[in-house]
């Protein structure tokens, strides 16, 4: 009985810029499937293209990908079985190949140069064809065409494409066709002596065991090209499983234009990143059962099915990655989402950059109070407005709290709150409850006719915090060393009965 393959599933980046959304969803998906299958996932860096490609972007990469929570079993840090998993360190197998395949007559030398090329396209388009390579140096003596080499003159590699339509199995799409008329015979390695992408990834996912090629849809093109060149070394053909494109809300390609795109941009606007993880496999993937959409990391790797990933467009909504970030804000841990937190804040100027003692404390206080009210961690600093850019003229001229302000019980709650709490330093949330039930029996308000206009009082706003955990963190606040004065309760009640005084 016959052995069954190990899964092996590979994402191979370029690095010449930062990790776009559309590529860490490939790579997500590979980890995945390799996981789910108890396969290998293996990383392997395509930087073939040496003027793009620069050191600082492969280290970013590796960063974003181990930030998300995805690790691989085979790579250029790891090492392994199959190294090296850099393209530039493995080009004497790509040139071995290469002439393999011109000696077996696979492949043959093209000496036309750009110009004719350009011209054969133009030809094509003007005549209503399709701007596909003539084959005009295919039918060149191989004897001649490597005296011609040896020259000194030009020449790239093509592969010659069969006589016959390319076919593959594709998970998503089902069986897919191309016309080998459709394909021409494609450069595989150029006159500079630069292997293309469409042959060295051949070549690797072969000497790598790759069994399941997982990719965009934006590569199905390059496939039937790659096809034959497994055809013609040999090798047996991987699976192929073809993603479908993201979109922006406009339904056209996801760009800069739509917001971020990178993981370096989630990562820096606060989006947890188990948060992106199971945002990301949402996009293009059903999981079976129901409507559910909260997928911790063990969850998705048990509930992932390569069957159930959707060939249509798609679609990336913001507002629910978003709604996602604040569900797994809320269900971190403290000692996790405390310093997260605080680095915003110390960013932003509010808290000093280094946080020990009371202040550390404190800020973690801090954090607890305002981020069940955020989507994601860079929207601290603005909420901490309620904190440190306390301002009662503002908030007696702000549109939002003129219906509070108005009520005909809300000045005798604020003037009876005022007469309590000015001198009450520090106040404490015993003597705060006690407060409010004096007002209360005294004016007879309650409900948000009594809450709401202590919290215009207190924060600038009629909706907010808790006053049991809002109290504490001002007054501790007002007590602490810190880049911005925090108000304690006493002057913020005296600051806004100042404004309240006609002609102030």
């Amino acid at each position: 009985m016959a052995v069954p393959q190990k899964i092996r599933v590979r994402f191979a980046p370029s690095p010449t810029g930062q990790l776009h959304i559309g590529n860490v969803r490939t790579a997500l998906f590979n980890w995945l499937f390799a996981r789910q299958k108890r396969g290998a996932f293996i990383l392997r860096i395509e930087d073939t293209d040496m003027e793009r490609s620069a050191a600082r972007y492969e280290t970013q990469l590796l960063e974003d990908l181990k930030w998300l929570g995805l690790d691989w079993d085979e790579g250029p840090d790891v090492g392994g079985a199959y190294s090296p998993y850099r393209q530039s360190d493995r080009m004497e197998i790509y040139q071995e190949s290469a002439q393999r395949l011109v000696g077996e007559q696979k492949a043959y030398y093209c000496f036309c140069t750009p110009e004719e090329l350009e011209r054969e396209r133009e030809l094509a388009l003007k005549e209503q064809r399709q701007p596909v390579y003539s084959g005009k140096c295919r039918r060149l003596d191989p004897a001649d065409a490597e005296r011609r080499r040896i020259a000194g003159e030009a020449a790239a590699i093509r592969l010659r494409i069969p006589e016959h339509p390319i076919r593959f199995h594709d998970i998503v799409r089902g069986e897919v066709e191309f016309h080998n008329e459709a394909v021409s015979d494609p450069i595989i390695v150029r006159s500079n002596g630069m292997p293309v992408y469409n042959y060295v990834v051949v070549i690797d996912d072969a000497a790598m065991k790759i069994t399941h090629v997982i990719r965009g849809d934006d590569h199905l093109s390059n496939t039937p090209k790659q096809v034959a060149l497994y055809e013609a070394l040999g090798l047996g053909v991987p699976e192929f499983a073809h993603l479908s494109t993201i979109l922006g809300p406009d339904r056209e390609r996801l760009s800069k234009r739509h917001g971020a795109t990178s993981v370096a941009n989630f990562r820096e606007m606060g989006i947890l990143p188990e948060a992106l993880m199971n945002y990301l496999a949402l996009l293009g993937w059903a999981p079976s059962g129901g409507d559910r959409e909260i997928f911790p990391r063990a969850e998705l790797i048990h509930e992932f099915d390569l069957r159930r990933v959707t060939p249509s467009p798609a679609i990336f909504d913001t507002e629910k990655l978003y709604w996602l970030n604040r569900h797994y804000i809320k269900q971190s841990a403290p000692e996790r989402i405390h310093p997260l937190g605080s680095a915003f804040l110390a960013r932003a100027g509010l808290l000093p950059n280094g946080l020990d003692g009371n202040i550390g404390g404190w800020s973690g206080r801090l954090v607890d109070l305002l981020a069940p009210y955020v989507d994601k961690l860079d929207q601290l600093p603005d909420r901490a407005g309620i904190i440190f850019r306390f301002d009662a003229r503002q908030a007696l001229s702000a549109p939002e709290n003129a219906e509070v302000l108005s009520t005909p019980s809300s000045r005798l709650v604020i003037a009876s709150f005022a007469r309590r709490a000015a001198t009450e330093s520090p106040l404490t949330v015993e003597r705060f409850n006690a407060i409010m039930n004096e007002i209360k029996a005294e004016t007879a308000a309650k409900g948000k006719d009594l809450f709401h206009p202590v919290r215009v009082v207190l924060i600038g706003a009629h909706s907010g915090p808790a006053f049991d955990k809002l109290i504490p963190v001002i007054e501790e606040g007002s007590r602490l060393e810190l880049p911005v004065h925090v108000k304690n309760v006493s002057e913020r009640v005296r600051e806004f009965m100042e404004a309240m005084e006609p002609g102030s």
